[in-house]
């Protein structure tokens, strides 16, 4: 089965509602496409639409939290970082208040809505800030567990999630971490560490690269900060190499996060499927081949390490 991480976020916030948690959720005029619809149906007076204004949708976060709550963020990722970076910086960070930015439609698999719209920079924008974490769920199991894990936590959050259809890789009992990283499929060759839509297509690679006699090992980052260094670690030590998969620029998402960490504490040979440039408008299946980060594009990047 396949569903939008996106899918999870309304849903999940009502049942946490319905469990006790006193949470609220504030809305940018997008609450149909975030799904955080659902929280404004179920129970309407913990939702506020501000409207096209994200600057006052965190404002408004802050406020609320500074009253006792767990409040949520719901806006396209372009927009929920990129025009309030100020005051997520400033008034969310800084002062460590309890609010998650949770925005939906991240990365090139936003699609036809074009460059304008698709988010290459937002994790690397939000892992910069401290007292931020950051989780990017895989599917829709994982989104769940990201949200849940935001809620229970106390500070700001940043859970990625998008528009795209994505195969269910998780179930039910997924539980995740902060910091959180596991071992999808077990490999000898080469290590794909991977986030969110990448995972699934890092998969499919390996599918496809084991049938040339490489074998590459798959890990689902669900934490990019904090990252789960000892997993990536060890899988950098058993495989003497490491590819980053990512649906992001990859000067300051994941590739970057996970470098730094190898240059600091194990120096591994290392290559980077990413972004690097802005999106463009054609169907999100589309843009995953032309940007080389399908299941062919990134078996082909690893071939080319590999085999070198």
């Amino acid at each position: 089965m396949s569903r939008a991480t996106r899918e999870a976020y309304g849903e999940t916030l009502v049942e946490l509602v319905r469990e006790g948690h006193d949470i609220m959720a504030v809305d940018a005029d997008l609450a149909g496409s975030t799904k955080l619809a659902d929280l404004q149906k179920a129970f309407p007076k913990r939702f506020v639409d501000v409207g096209i204004a994200e600057q006052d949708m965190v404002g408004v976060a802050a406020g609320l939290s500074l009253t006792g709550r767990t409040v949520f963020t719901g806006s396209f990722a372009m927009f929920a970082t990129g025009r309030a970076y100020d005051q997520i910086r400033n008034t969310v960070c800084d002062s460590g208040l309890n609010v998650k930015i949770c925005p939906t439609h991240a990365g090139i698999t936003v699609g036809e809505d074009g460059a304008t719209h698709q988010s290459l920079e937002d994790i690397g924008m939000m892992r910069a800030l401290p007292q931020m974490r950051v989780l990017v769920p895989a599917d829709y199991w994982a989104a769940k567990a990201a949200l849940r894990l935001a809620a229970e936590a106390d500070g700001p959050f940043y859970v990625r999630m998008g528009r795209h259809k994505v195969p269910e890789i998780y179930d039910e009992t997924f539980k995740g971490g902060v910091p959180y990283a596991t071992v999808l499929r077990e490999g000898s060759d080469v290590t794909l560490v991977a986030c969110g839509v990448e995972v699934a297509q890092s998969l499919a690679a390996a599918d496809i690269l084991i049938q040339e006699g490489i074998s590459a090992e798959v890990i689902d980052v669900f934490s990019v900060k904090p990252l789960d260094e000892d997993a990536i670690l060890a899988s950098a030590a058993k495989t003497g190499r490491v590819v980053s998969v990512e649906e992001h620029n990859v000067a300051t998402g994941l590739g970057a996060a996970v470098a730094e960490l190898l240059a600091e504490k194990l120096p591994t040979p290392m290559r980077f499927a990413g972004m690097r440039t802005f999106g463009t408008s054609a169907p999100g299946d589309v843009l995953l081949s032309h940007f080389g980060l399908d299941g062919e594009g990134i078996a082909a990047r690893v071939r080319e390490f590999v085999l070198a």
